[in-house]
């Protein structure tokens, strides 16, 4: 199945030119209420009209639209008669496609700039003369395609903004989608509603009936397992899947051996007794950590559990008997990361629940919240009545404490993971900013520190605390704790984790750096 077969019918379809701000782009869209999907900047006019567009936005990228083998898209994009908007690069590569010249910019726009707007009819219609945009760009268009009008400008580019109001083509090169541009939702509105004619309809009340229903339509009266690890992503997945096909379903909940304190007891006690929906609980603690003896290599890990979590579910569904489908709580920033579904994105990190599957699965998958992000997988948790212990949980790697271990995973470094992740989080829920920031975790590698234990000398572990902000995963900043909450976290960690003499903290945003650390 090609990708715009497996896609929603009507989209606002975001073609990824490797920009950073691609997600962006997409939340900005869904945030108008009418569905953004992220799609590979080369796929066809052909695969995109089975789509039904609404419109099309080619995202910005790093890239030199004068550089060889830069990306570029379908030319036939320009002809479908479906709106498009140009940002930065997809501006640049739209002007070159279509007749005009692109050339290096004299004098380059990074940052916070002064646009002029000299036409606000369309594109940019109830902005103000002056508004401040964000730039990022080397580049610049210095002749417009034919039928192309000015519609602004700043001191260093003669075309900040230009279309074609008769074929609904415009571009801009400014980005809309970051904050550092305040009025960019209005150009996202302007270009959704006025120019494309899309609907508000992106709703998630809407997502949960729609989805029940293909869910069920998918199924029949089959049997379902679902792959459980007690996080929101995948309990939202079981509520959700529950409530299309009743008792067909049964979770399969695994230990590993690398989950979060008390976490096998708090997924019992919640879906056995809240919620009432069929359990069986795997203790595969031995199997697992056997498997990952003297790997290092955080891919290989990741390969590994991914492996080995399809093959015990494969073998709990053949003791149910007539058992064809898993259900996951796979997101679109999984898909992503691991260059599943664009173009021009390098593999950040296998996710085991993407492409650390096996090639041959016996079970076919469903995966209902595919294209969602996690801040709209709580609302829906909400929605279908989770408790709220879970729908705020902080995210954690299905490959839990093993990717938060640098270097071989040993019971040692287990144990001071995770009682060192659970001092973080008590104190964060302490203080009160548990619910404030987006996750936060301890990391214990193989680096040692000379410690003074009741006045002798010791060697311990050093952990890393991590805790950081963020919307969708995509992008994260550091979070900055009030130093009387870090001191309590070192303090405890030092004094109640066995073999830990120095505690760290980690202070880079994503990116340069990833949110876990392998």
């Amino acid at each position: 199945m090609s990708i715009a077969e497996a896609s929603p019918k009507n989209p606002i379809v975001i073609l990824d030119m490797g920009s950073q701000y691609a997600h962006l782009i997409v939340r900005k869209v869904r945030e108008c209420q009418v569905l953004g999907v992220l799609l590979p900047f080369d796929i066809s006019a052909r695969e995109l009209l089975k789509l039904q567009p609404k419109g099309i936005i080619l995202s910005g990228g790093p890239a030199s639209v004068c550089a060889k083998g830069s990306p570029t898209c379908d030319p036939k994009v320009f002809q479908l008669g479906i709106p498009v908007l140009g940002i930065c690069y997809g501006f640049q590569l739209m002007a070159q496609t279509l007749g005009g010249k692109v050339e290096r910019a004299k004098k380059r726009e990074y940052g916070a700039t002064t646009l002029y707007v000299d036409d606000a009819s369309n594109i940019l219609s109830g902005l103000d003369e002056r508004e401040t945009v964000w730039m990022s760009h080397g580049d610049t268009v210095s002749a417009l395609p034919p039928n192309f009008a000015p519609v602004a400008h700043t001191e260093n580019s003669q075309y900040a903004a230009a279309g074609d109001p008769a074929r609904n083509l415009f571009g801009i090169q400014f980005h809309p989608e970051v904050v550092h541009t305040p009025r960019g939702i209005e150009v996202f509105r302007n270009f959704l509603y006025k120019i494309c004619k899309a609907e508000p309809n992106w709703k998630l009340t809407n997502f949960v009936e729609q989805k029940t229903q293909e869910i069920r339509d998918q199924l029949g009266n089959d049997k379902i397992v679902c792959a459980l690890s007690g996080g929101v992503d995948s309990s939202v997945t079981a509520v959700l899947v529950h409530r299309a096909v009743g008792d067909n379903l049964t979770c399969i909940f695994v230990d590993h051996g690398l989950l979060r304190k008390d976490e096998p007891e708090q997924v019992d006690r919640i879906f056995r007794e809240k919620l009432g929906i069929s359990l069986i609980h795997v203790d595969a603690r031995d199997r697992f950590l056997k498997k990952l003896e003297g790997v290092s290599d955080p891919e290989k890990k990741r390969r590994i559990l991914g492996r080995e979590f399809i093959r015990v579910f494969e073998e709990e569904a053949r003791k149910l008997g007539d058992v064809h489908w898993l259900a996951q709580g796979t997101l679109y920033p999984d898909v992503i990361e691991s260059a599943d579904t664009t173009g021009p994105a390098s593999r950040i990190k296998t996710h085991h629940n993407v492409a650390g599957l096996p090639k041959r699965m016996r079970l076919k998958l469903v995966e209902p919240l595919r294209l969602l992000y996690k801040d709209e997988v709580r609302q829906i948790g909400r929605l279908l009545g989770l408790p709220e212990e879970i729908v705020t949980r902080h995210p954690f790697p299905g490959p839990g404490l093993a990717v938060r271990i640098i270097g071989k995973v040993t019971q040692e470094k287990l144990t001071i993971c995770r009682e060192a992740s659970a001092i973080v989080e008590d104190e964060l829920r302490t203080s009160g900013l548990y619910d404030v920031v987006w996750q936060a975790f301890a990391v214990v590698g193989d680096d040692m520190w000379v410690g003074v234990k009741g006045d002798e000398r010791s060697l311990g572990h050093v952990v890393t605390i991590r805790i950081v902000q963020s919307v969708d995963a995509m992008t994260a900043d550091w979070f900055s704790v009030p130093q009387d909450v870090v001191a309590r976290m070192s303090n405890r960690i030092t004094n109640e984790v066995p073999d830990v003499a120095m505690v760290t903290l980690a202070v880079s945003s994503k990116p340069p750096s990833t949110i876990e650390p392998c």
